[in-house]
């Protein structure tokens, strides 16, 4: 079923109001530095995501090029603790894991300091939006491959499981006023059944945490909280932003060696969770340091709704 693009207004690839290089402390400025190995003489912010952390593409004096990312613990507690986790995750995965791969890490714990990470830089793009078609095919075999690559999970690696870390989520159809919100959260409220496994499942892959090489490699990026769950899960949540865009999503669902087996019933499941979660966090405040998070969720959470209905033979209403 070949989906309608739905309009947004969104500035892909500039959503984001980061810290900037002459923002860091002196200090953490020359630790960096150090650890570099060379003078910075250009800081490239990077646009994408939703968070407020310094993130940005650095180029040093000897021509070599670092991402480095960093946030304080005293004034940005929540996204230096998502760093620090991130760090951990990056450092458990396999080298053949489809992620940039961690180079150091200053977190000193004190609670004055600072969490910094440097990654490696990877010469990459992130997929067009709206979404191609040759891009989604490359990504799509890449979630593919990864599902193979991290079932089982790393040895070592402690994560919660999928069933933990979303139970909160049938509730917040509590919250959501439209026709088939009580069958969409009866649905939801069955996503344990589905949703368990062996695999660890990055749970975000979406366009701005992409990148594709010139070589063909696509990596993922943003390790901050993965979960254990259903190989088939990271497949089917990089499908919401191409399927808004326009393209037949659900000709890959039946093509994949992840879904194309699966009980159709097991993907509305998880589409009524997720959609009940975009629409409630929709309606949230619009946090300062993030203009654009709440119309993203509501997007994403309209392209959800509108797929699930058409998969259960719905009528569908849209929110403003």
């Amino acid at each position: 079923m070949s989906a309608v693009r739905r309009p947004t207004t969104i500035p892909h690839g500039e959503t984001a109001r980061r810290l900037e290089w002459p923002h860091l402390p002196p200090r953490i400025r020359a630790l960096v530095e150090e650890r570099c190995g060379s003078p910075v003489v250009d800081a490239e912010s990077q646009g994408a995501g939703f968070t407020p952390g310094f993130a940005s593409v650095l180029t040093c004096a000897d021509g070599s090029r670092h991402f480095v990312k960093a946030a304080s613990q005293k004034a940005q507690r929540l996204f230096a603790e998502a760093y620090r986790e991130e760090a951990r995750k990056l450092t458990a995965l396999p080298a053949d894991a489809p992620a940039p791969r961690l180079r150091w890490l200053h977190d000193t714990g004190h609670p004055e300091d600072w969490v910094v990470l440097g990654i490696e830089y990877v010469a990459a793009r992130q997929p067009a939006r709206p979404w191609r078609s040759e891009d989604l095919a490359a990504c799509v075999a890449m979630t593919e491959r990864m599902a193979t690559t991290l079932t089982p999970p790393p040895e070592g690696l402690v994560v919660d499981e999928f069933a933990t870390e979303f139970a909160e989520w049938p509730a917040y159809w509590d919250d959501v006023r439209r026709e088939h919100a009580e069958e969409a959260a009866a649905l939801a409220a069955r996503f344990t059944e589905v949703t368990g496994g062996t695999t660890l499942v990055h749970t975000d892959v979406r366009d701005d945490n992409l990148l594709l090489a010139p070589d063909g490699r696509v990596l993922l990026c943003d390790w901050n909280w993965p979960v254990t769950g259903a190989s088939w899960l990271d497949t089917l949540f990089l499908l919401i932003g191409p399927r808004g865009d326009g393209l037949d999503v659900d000709a890959v669902l039946a093509d994949s060696p992840l879904t194309r087996d699966l009980d159709p019933e097991a993907i509305d499941i998880v589409l009524a969770l997720v959609t009940g979660y975009f629409l409630r966090s929709a309606d949230q405040p619009v946090p300062p340091t993030s203009p654009y998070m709440r119309d993203a969720q509501r997007w994403q959470g309209e392209v959800c709704w509108e797929w699930l209905c058409e998969r259960r033979g719905w009528g569908f209403e849209t929110g403003r």
